[in-house]
């Protein structure tokens, strides 16, 4: 199976520009460019599924370049239904840099900045070398451009020149960096044409793309959300212990697809953990191993296994085998109170509102239902403070089997 059954076999290859690129692709040799716009300081797992393709086609025996957009950025593609607000410079080349960074550490490749020749491009040169090229009528053809006018919302020139803007940068890389294709998601599939066409008729030579399509849940909506919040590839946005309890939550429809767009497992591995979820789905083995092949690529085997173990020390309620940077990690999300010398159990639970009146905290003291960094207390009088806490840090506070609260100091 060469590269290109493969990517088609995973669900990767959405539109392709020339049928000729199979072969092509299957023989290796061409350097292509896949791109994003620094729109925030780290990647998130929606941008670790089209990033991948840098991975596997580098494999394949081809040569990825990563464009983030610096100039571009200040511009903001379009969107479906409104304009995109504006970011500083300053904010830009901040994003771009801490991009950068992620992206060569995470796969090691070239990264170029847009930036460096759209803004060496002064706004007649822009209308005679390259918007000479482009018919207003082919523009308004493109998805995100016609559903823009369609929807009554209209669009600014600014944004409108976006496409123009791309295919600058596609004809810029194909002459100094022999970039011969474009990777990109389904959503840029009328930028990358607009390149394909710009270099075809300034230059009369051939160059390729492809897209792949965008990583969704099974309602449609874009996959790489919790609770609202963005899973980042970058440990201080998005712990390791968060990311696998992503994983570990995900549809069980959709695991196998995730499966093959997030981890580079092979073919008779993801049939076999296939067959595992269809047949015995509650031992979650395909959740598993996705949640450790993606968290080991991203932040190595350490984190990963210290995701299970404070997973499993949640589960079984022995917190006190954790550290407290791993109970910040697995707590971070859970109410929390300041913590005070000598500070009874009963107004611990109060404050922490694990219970609602003192006779109630009393109560499930005595009943045995309320755990101390996971010991069960049942004196009604304890007091606790600093020296009681893991690490001097944290007390956690857990009522029943689910109802957790953290005391820090």
């Amino acid at each position: 199976m060469g590269i290109f059954e493969e990517l088609e076999w995973r669900g990767l290859i959405k539109d392709v520009s020339d049928p000729k690129l199979r072969d092509k692709l299957n023989a290796g040799g061409m350097t292509f460019y896949i791109g994003t716009d620094p729109t925030g300081d780290s990647l998130h797992i929606g941008h670790f599924s089209s990033f991948l393709i840098c991975k596997r086609l580098k494999e394949a025996g081809h040569h990825p370049i990563v464009l983030v957009g610096g100039g571009t950025g200040l511009i903001g593609d379009p969107r479906p239904n409104s304009e995109r607000p504006m970011i500083s410079y300053e904010t830009v080349n901040h994003n771009f840099n801490c991009l950068k960074n992620q992206l060569q550490t995470l796969f090691g490749c070239e990264v170029v900045n847009n930036y460096d020749w759209l803004s060496k491009i002064n706004f007649i040169d822009f209308l005679r070398d390259y918007g000479k090229f482009f018919n207003v009528n082919y523009m308004l053809q493109k998805d995100i451009i016609a559903r823009r006018l369609d929807s009554g919302e209209g669009i600014t020139y600014t944004e409108f020149s976006y496409m123009i803007m791309q295919a600058t940068d596609f004809l810029y890389l194909h002459q100094n960096n022999k970039v011969d294709m474009q990777v990109a998601g389904q959503d840029q599939w009328g930028n990358i044409t607009a390149g394909i066409e710009l270099i075809r008729k300034k230059t009369g030579e051939e160059v390729y793309g492809f897209t792949m399509p965008l990583l969704t849940k099974s309602d449609g909506s874009k996959f790489g959300k919790t609770n609202g919040k963005a899973i980042w590839l970058d440990a201080n946005k998005t712990s390791p212990y968060e990311m696998y309890q992503f994983f570990i939550n995900s549809e069980d429809a959709k695991v196998i697809d995730y499966l093959k767009f997030l981890t580079f497992l092979s073919k008779e591995e993801i049939l076999e953990l296939e067959k595992s979820n269809n047949e015995h789905p509650e031992l979650r083995e395909a959740h598993k191993a996705l949640a450790r092949e993606v968290i080991t690529f991203l932040h190595g085997k350490e984190a990963y296994d210290e995701a299970v173990k404070i997973s499993q020390a949640l589960f079984s309620g022995n917190v006190k085998d954790l550290t407290a940077k791993e109970i910040e990690m697995g707590f971070n999300d859970l109410p929390s109170i300041e913590g005070k010398e000598d500070m009874k159990l009963v107004d611990m639970l109060i404050e922490a509102k694990l219970a609602q009146s003192k006779r109630e905290a009393r109560e499930f003291i005595k009943n045995g239902a309320v755990l101390v960094n996971g010991d069960k207390l049942t004196d009604i009088e304890a007091s606790l403070g600093k020296a009681n806490a893991i690490e001097g840090k944290f007390i956690v506070l857990r009522r029943g089997k689910k109802l957790y609260a953290i005391v820090r100091y």
